[in-house]
């Protein structure tokens, strides 16, 4: 019956678009009223869930996204790889994928980089690359779901908190499989420019004029770079370099580009503050709804059934892989991975499974989720953005339906990634040291 209400009343609040961290933490409350289970622990678990050193990483990393969005980094970024490889047929969609890619490691978003880029790219790819409103939409949500894989990400920070990973490895961890959802989305486009006829939309940029737009956005290039060496050379902590992300995006806002004046700190830090709240009070109701699972034992019972089912690493990883993609439809990625790896990931180290390897193909399958219909955010983002372009050649109205038949390509094309990144370890776990 414990199981029923707290399952039961979780997704009927989804059904009714009530917000997930409420969702979350009603149906855990629900299930403690049935079970005469004290109040008490609502805010011990609540703030434990969030009272972790670690997670302080997330508004440095999220501030630090929003600093260097103000700071016209994205603008810079999209100018440099459009003149590296915007005159090749498509070029202006490839230059989303790699933008995306770029911007992703410096916010860490997949939402933050659709608003980021997609009032550049997307009007760019249909009016300059000849693409329909829908794929170029569905293009700049796919690309930008990569941006939580690729390093440094948020959703590595939340998975290294559970299981007590390197958050370090992790982030190394995320680099090729990252780097191959790009190639994957960039094949897409070579097959979409085939059948639409589409051609070269501008003429190739001359070494100097490349030169120029790379000084531009070097600054920018830096960010990952730094923040990677800074914690795999052992200079300082993830949650050490995600303070110096902040530092560096403000020395090169204000002193370098000049885009980002002291008096919008105080607007910066409300935004960055109120999307850390939004992650937080997840964090904390998904603690409250692992925290009941397990104390009633639906998480024991959940991991002896997936050992009986499973069996072997082949089956199980498959498992996983249906779990993560269905549930990528319904929760972000956050929740995802507070309600189901406290399960899974026993289960994985019973089995053998590198954690590090296990948590890569849990956070692609997540990110995948970011554009899986019907509660892809990243859809959703992408729709807000284009509703607000004027001038498109394409007046075809870009709505949920129209973007989710554009998407189905790009998402077939990330599954094939995830599951040769799923089945060899190699690609998740050949940076690590060891």
């Amino acid at each position: 019956m414990i199981n029923l209400i707290l399952f039961g009343t979780f997704f009927i609040m989804l059904l009714l678009n009530i917000p997930i961290a409420v969702s979350l933490g009603t149906s855990a409350i629900l299930a403690m009223v049935y079970a005469h289970d004290p109040f008490t622990v609502i805010s011990t678990n609540v703030y434990n869930g969030m009272a972790k050193f670690l997670l302080l990483a997330i508004p440095f990393f999220v501030l630090s996204g929003n600093i260097m969005a103000k700071a016209g980094i994205s603008t810079r970024l999209v100018n440099f790889i459009d003149d590296c490889v915007g005159h090749r047929r498509g070029g202006i969609a490839i230059v989303c994928v790699i933008v995306a890619c770029f911007f992703g490691a410096i916010s860490g978003s997949g939402p933050a980089t659709v608003a980021a880029l997609g009032i550049i790219l997307i009007p760019a790819m249909i009016n300059r690359g000849g693409f329909s409103a829908p794929f170029a939409s569905a293009m700049m949500a796919t690309a930008s779901s990569i941006a939580i894989v690729i390093p440094p990400s948020i959703a590595f920070v939340v998975y290294a908190s559970i299981t007590g990973v390197s958050v370090g490895d992790m982030f190394m961890g995320g680099i090729l499989p990252g780097i191959m959802m790009g190639l994957a989305l960039v094949i897409i486009i070579m097959l979409e420019v085939r059948k639409q006829g589409l051609k070269a939309s501008r003429e190739r940029a001359s070494w100097g004029q490349r030169a120029r737009t790379f000084g531009t956005a070097f600054w920018g290039f830096l960010v990952p770079v730094i923040i990677l060496g800074g914690i795999y050379g052992g200079i300082f902590t993830p949650t050490e370099a995600a303070a110096v992300s902040v530092v560096y995006g403000l020395f090169v806002g204000v002193f370098i580009y000049r885009e980002v004046k002291w008096k919008d700190m105080g607007e910066l830090l409300v935004d960055s503050g109120k999307t850390t709240g939004g992650i937080m009070l997840i964090i904390g109701s998904a603690t409250l709804f692992a925290y009941i699972c397990t104390i009633h034992g639906i998480s024991q019972a959940a991991q002896g059934l997936l050992l009986d089912i499973a069996g072997n690493k082949i089956v199980f990883l498959l498992i996983v892989n249906v779990i993560f993609l269905i549930a990528g439809c319904f929760v972000d990625a956050n929740s995802a991975m507070y309600i189901f790896i406290p399960i899974m990931y026993p289960v994985a180290q019973q089995l053998g499974i590198n954690l590090v390897h296990f948590g890569v193909l849990s956070t692609v399958n997540l990110a995948i989720g970011q554009v899986t219909p019907p509660v892809g955010v990243n859809l959703f983002v992408a729709i807000g953005v284009a509703d607000k372009l004027q001038g498109l050649k394409d007046k075809t109205k870009v709505t949920i339906a129209s973007m989710s038949k554009a998407v189905w390509p790009m998402i077939l094309a990330c599954v094939i990634t995830l599951l040769v990144v799923t089945y060899v370890p190699f690609f998740s776990t050949v940076f690590l040291k060891g």
